[in-house]
């Protein structure tokens, strides 16, 4: 299960937003081995495309030397997807390298709803998981214009302030 601090996810569906109608991307930095996705780190998609994203190599090698130096790790890779829903494309999933993180889709094809769905990829092999909002505020209509995976029974909503 993916848990991620509300004010994280909004700041990745912002850049999503800020980015469409190219695909945004970008990751989630955290301690090495602790699964908590605490920094988000916007990046530049160097394919500028409406249908694919790429990493910047020389933005990559400069993060990834940053996270190793600061005993970090990719916890979440995301990007959008904008005029498709949230899954893994062919291509998303043959350049998944990253075996422990979580893959986070956003869809911005509906300008008032916005998708959202984590999965593991290991191997080629694609696995949904359920996505848990934490530190959300708390109002009923806070997460209701996000939509989370294929079935809302799998999402935890644990809509708390504090830790």
């Amino acid at each position: 299960m993916l848990t991620i601090d509300a004010a994280i996810l909004d700041a990745i569906v912002a850049h999503a937003r800020r980015d469409h109608p190219d695909e945004a991307c970008g990751i989630v930095a955290g301690p090495a081995g602790s699964d908590r996705p605490e920094r988000h780190v916007p990046m530049e998609n160097a394919a500028r495309s409406m249908t694919f994203y790429e990493f910047d190599s020389k933005e990559q090698l400069r993060l990834w030397r940053e996270m190793d130096d600061a005993d970090e790790e990719p916890v979440v890779v995301y990007h959008s997807h904008t005029a498709t829903e949230a899954y893994p494309s062919r291509t998303d999933v043959s350049f998944a390298g990253e075996p422990d993180a979580h893959y986070l889709l956003v869809s911005t094809r509906h300008p008032e709803l916005t998708e959202i769905r984590s999965f593991r990829i290991v191997d080629g092999a694609v696995t949904e998981e359920p996505v848990q909002v934490v530190n959300a505020v708390v109002d009923p209509n806070a997460v209701q214009s996000y939509l989370f995976g294929q079935s809302p029974a799998t999402v935890d909503y644990e809509c708390q302030t504090g830790s």
